[in-house]
């Protein structure tokens, strides 16, 4: 046989993958300033797929990618714009694979998300803005990264030097600096439900 020949290549399916799970794959499309709670509020929902609802989930977060596969990349327009280009096509394998992939990603260009959603399969790509006003934003800053972007130490931050474009119609809205985690969380389970992404 020919070893460049794969005759049981793409015979299971994203419907065969989906059959052995209790929910329907999509992408989580967290999105938001730094400091808005994007990466707090995507472990928090990661964790009850997992432990309530038995769902097969993967968080991609600067931690994995910006760390592994876009160790490569930079923070300028065209390596950012290439970075949230990376990512959509991962979640887009993981969700052919009928996984939950969460992504916490502040991919601040509107034009970079839409391009994440055509590339991830229709219907699957929810985008969620975690909204959170820059003051508060900037009085967590758990690492001190506005206050040296306020400084000048720090080009190109988001929300300070560089634009931050908000979803003008994303699926939902979790207001992070109004409301708890639990809350915000149960918002996003809710919407799985309401959606049928979970009860298949």
């Amino acid at each position: 046989m020919d070893p460049d020949v794969h005759p049981y290549r793409n015979i299971v399916s994203n419907a065969d993958r989906i059959s052995l799970n209790l929910h329907r794959p999509a992408c989580l499309w967290f999105t938001g300033l730094p400091g808005s709670g994007k990466s707090t509020l995507a472990n928090a929902v990661e964790l009850r797929l997992n432990r309530e609802f038995r769902a097969h989930t993967y968080l991609l977060d600067g931690d994995n990618i910006r760390t592994g596969l876009n160790r490569d990349l930079g923070f300028s327009l065209a390596e950012r714009t290439e970075n949230i280009r990376r990512l959509g096509e991962v979640a887009r394998l993981f969700v052919d694979a009928g996984l939950i992939v969460l992504t916490a990603f502040i991919s601040p260009l509107r034009i970079d998300r839409d391009r994440a959603r055509q590339i991830i399969r229709p219907g699957r790509f929810i985008e969620i803005f975690v909204e959170c006003p820059l003051e508060l934003c900037e009085q967590r800053d758990p690492k001190g990264l506005y206050r040296k972007a306020r400084q000048g130490l720090i080009p190109e931050f988001t929300g300070i030097s560089s634009p931050y474009e908000p979803p003008l119609h994303p699926e939902l809205v979790l207001y992070s600096g109004k409301e708890p985690v639990n809350a915000c969380t149960q918002k996003v389970i809710d919407y799985l439900f309401e959606n049928g992404i979970l009860a298949i």
